[in-house]
């Protein structure tokens, strides 16, 4: 699967995609207009080996919820993700059997190596 879970809004996950081109045979999942399902996230699991690995702690709703002061749980994770599609920590991209997670310069590098090797 070649696939890349972004929004369509945030700047940075835009940069990353000019980044990374040419994406041939890549689907762009915006998150904001087509929700995951849990399917995909249970995917993205597999593949990420938890659900924290796949949450965003920099969302603002993650400190307005006082989410910060509790401990979660992997279902707590995996179920605020599916609640609202700012959890996920972006961009989520698949190559094959490979997923790259954030948007760190080290992520992102080894993205763009899979991508075009």
């Amino acid at each position: 699967m070649k696939k890349i879970y972004h929004l369509s809004t945030c700047d940075t996950c835009q940069r990353i995609i000019k980044e990374l081109q040419p994406l041939d045979g890549f689907e762009l999942q915006d998150i904001k207009t087509e929700a995951m399902t849990k399917e995909q996230v249970e995917e993205m699991h597999k593949l990420a080996g938890s659900y924290e690995a796949l949450f965003s702690k920099r969302a603002r709703l993650y400190r307005e919820k006082g989410l910060n002061e509790k401990q979660l749980s992997g279902t707590d994770f995996k179920n605020l993700i599916l609640e609202h599609y700012t959890f996920l920590k972006r961009p989520v991209i698949f190559v094959d059997d490979t997923i790259f997670i954030g948007n760190s310069k080290k992520v992102v590098e080894a993205a763009k190596a899979a991508i075009h090797s």
